[in-house]
């Protein structure tokens, strides 16, 4: 009997590995995604950032975001690295996936699930889609307060998201909201209530006052684009 149950530890534990490896962020190579999108075939929607791709990864619908190589300074070098550091060790129902990216020399992406609807700003603002029901829009704002609740609350250290607003909030074929976009990401220690910044954060009108007046910013900060 020890035996049986030494085995069925062992498989415990294998299992756990083997999940624990199916989730984490994977590295891909350009031409792995070349692949995944069928050459970046269909394009999704585009930024001052980069270019937003659909594709294909372990059949399942992805959104390839490649970064245009002329922007890539350092501090968007460092929001790369606080999207992958972040969303690859957390997980919620209420935060997009993050499968895996790419940091080469000729491609910097970062692969994501798909999310049909896609952003909030796209329905809140486009005027010729048709109106959303308030019933889903609260179910949208409770979605997304969750998100924030699990980054403030259950994180240990606390996440500092900075930058919620529509566009950050995307959607899937259900109007299901999952936060994303943690390029401005800051960890908060569990002795400090607040951080200082040496520069702005956030997108002006959605932002919380106090990081443009104090440059001090809590938890309490990514509560403001709610």
């Amino acid at each position: 009997m020890a035996y049986q149950k030494d085995t069925e530890n062992s498989e415990t534990i294998e299992s756990f590995i083997h999940r624990w490896e199916r989730e984490k962020p994977k590295i891909f190579s350009p031409e792995q995604l070349q692949d995944f999108t069928s050459n970046f075939s269909k394009k999704l929607g585009y930024g001052s950032f980069g270019d937003v791709f659909q594709g294909i990864y372990n059949e399942k619908q992805v959104a390839v975001k490649v970064l245009k190589q002329e922007v890539l300074a350092d501090n968007i070098k460092d929001q790369f690295i606080a999207e992958v550091s972040t969303l690859g060790k957390i997980h919620h129902r209420n935060l997009v996936k993050l499968y895996g990216f790419c940091f080469q020399l000729n491609m910097k992406a970062l692969v994501y699930e798909f999310m049909e609807k896609g952003s909030l700003d796209n329905i809140l603002f486009d005027d010729g889609k048709p109106s959303i029901k308030w019933e889903t829009l609260c179910n949208i704002a409770i979605g997304t307060a969750k998100g924030l609740s699990y980054l403030h609350e259950d994180c240990q250290p606390s996440i500092i998201h900075y930058d919620i607003k529509p566009s950050n909030v995307l959607l899937d074929s259900n109007f299901f909201p999952k936060i994303g976009d943690f390029g401005l990401a800051k960890l908060l220690k569990m002795d400090r209530t607040h951080v200082t910044m040496f520069e702005s954060r956030g997108t002006p009108y959605y932002c919380a006052p106090e990081l443009s007046l104090s440059k001090m910013g809590s938890e309490r900060c990514s509560d403001a684009g709610v």
